[in-house]
């Protein structure tokens, strides 16, 4: 990840928001360099506004949830900073009850649910691998919604 290109970006974002908080998080989306291009260019283009991550990997890594305010600056897949997103809402539901809205916020592929789930389930499927687990139509997934502030 190139530190400078995420440090500039905030930097030029405090300076146009005075109310800035000090803190934020860097991350980029997917789990391939061209998956976290395609994303962050949805968001870069104001389709992308929302996003689901699996409630279990915060719990397994006691990571805090993300909340409402918090700031992320998106990186792509070269790991530059290209966007700063703002958290404005974030509900745990099951698997079987992410909304068609919120797959349309999502912004990827024909933006319904049925797409929603035909790429999330694989996802979730190997992050449960990976730990160990089983997945089912019940797991808590995070919904987080936010807002484009810079880019």
């Amino acid at each position: 990840m190139s530190n400078d290109s995420v440090i500039q970006m905030w930097e030029n974002y405090q300076k146009s928001n005075p109310n800035a908080p000090k803190d934020y998080e860097a991350w980029a989306f997917g789990s391939s360099k061209e998956m976290a291009d395609e994303l962050a260019k949805l968001v870069v283009e104001g389709k992308k506004t929302a996003t689901a991550s699996n409630y279990s990997l915060y719990a397994l890594e006691k990571e805090p949830l993300p909340y409402v305010g918090l700031h992320n600056i998106i990186l792509d897949g070269q790991g530059e900073a290209v966007a700063i997103l703002e958290t404005i809402s974030v509900e745990v539901v099951p698997f079987d009850e992410v909304t068609e809205e919120h797959a349309y916020l999502e912004g990827e592929g024909d933006r319904t649910l049925n797409y929603w789930r035909e790429v999330h389930e694989p996802f979730f499927k190997e992050e449960f691998v990976n730990i160990d687990q089983d997945f089912d139509y019940k797991i808590p997934v995070v919904c987080e919604r936010f807002k484009l502030q810079y880019k």
